[in-house]
């Protein structure tokens, strides 16, 4: 057995800050993906990611069965036979490897669950997160929901606020645009848990809550309503001055080495660097007009196009 295919995601806007009730838009990323597999017998298997499963379903069996209840009889039969989660997305590097593997359980052993061929409410979408957000919360300690319900859709969605998502379109790529939405690899694994907690403590000082609020989710909301109507201009100037509220206010979720890297792009306009996720290492989400001209700019690094403007 093989299961369907769960996407990585991108949070494109809105780390932190959605946390705080700003807006936020998330894209599936299918360079990476995972699947839940039964290995044929005698072939290898993950024990790794075997156990992690076993643990994962200890965990939602103490779920509130009002909320949501499994098929216990079949996923306990398929861990018996070694299943595990096959997957290429990298873990600790902001893209939603636990999302999509609560994606997959979901989708394979959830009781009554919600369909992507349904119509989408507001309400079901609001069921969705939260029941993601309970599940996913075994990984993170706290959970958004958001990474999970974007792989499990497969759509980008837009983050209003806490309590108002929706599926949504994004403008079409153009394949020979110059500019270009990238991930550059920072070769060090993130980890999240702590990364929020460190967040949390600096919400409780006046000028970092106060920045937050009027700078940081103001320009965050610019860039989602900028880059939904392909306003490219007004976008990268809003990128820009996100990139240096990053920067001046986020120096330990940035890995060290490379805050001159982040600095050198302000001021040369070749490039934008901003948070991919919660940060510490994994991914660093850089956005160009000229994607040649960050190329040369970055060339030590590898840069993986996401998206063409």
């Amino acid at each position: 057995m093989k299961g369907p295919l769960f996407f990585a995601k991108i949070l494109l806007f809105g780390e932190y800050g959605i946390i705080k009730d700003s807006k936020g838009l998330s894209i599936p990323y299918n360079f990476y993906r995972g699947a839940l597999k039964i290995p044929a017998k005698g072939d290898a298997f993950d024990p790794k990611s075997h156990q992690k499963l076993v643990d994962f379903s200890e965990y939602l069996k103490t779920l509130d069965p009002k909320l949501i209840q499994f098929d216990w009889e079949k996923f306990d039969r398929d861990l018996a036979q070694n299943m595990y989660f096959d997957s290429s997305i990298p873990q600790g590097y902001g893209v939603g490897s636990s999302g999509a593997l609560v994606a997959a359980i979901y989708d394979q052993y959830a009781c009554c669950k919600i369909t992507v061929l349904e119509n989408l409410t507001k309400e079901k979408l609001g069921y969705l997160k939260k029941v993601f957000s309970l599940m996913e919360s075994f990984f993170h300690g706290k959970s958004s929901g958001l990474d999970p319900l974007n792989s499990y859709l497969s759509l980008p969605i837009l983050i209003n606020s806490k309590e108002n998502i929706e599926t949504t379109g994004i403008p079409s790529q153009h394949s020979k645009g110059k500019g270009a939405v990238f991930l550059l690899d920072s070769g060090i694994t993130g980890e999240t848990a702590p990364m929020v907690s460190m967040f949390m403590e600096n919400m409780k000082k006046e000028a970092f809550s106060t920045m937050m609020r009027e700078q940081f989710i103001k320009r965050s909301d610019a860039c989602v309503e900028d880059f939904l109507k392909g306003n490219i201009t007004s976008l990268f100037q809003n990128i820009k001055s996100l990139s240096a509220l990053v920067l001046q206010n986020f120096q330990p979720m940035i890995p060290e080495r490379f805050h001159q890297l982040w600095q050198q792009g302000i001021e040369t306009n070749d490039y934008y660097l901003k948070l991919c996720g919660s940060g510490g290492g994994g991914f660093i989400l850089g956005f160009a007009q000229d994607f040649e001209k960050a190329k040369k700019a970055l060339k030590q690094y590898p840069l993986e196009v996401v998206y063409h403007f």
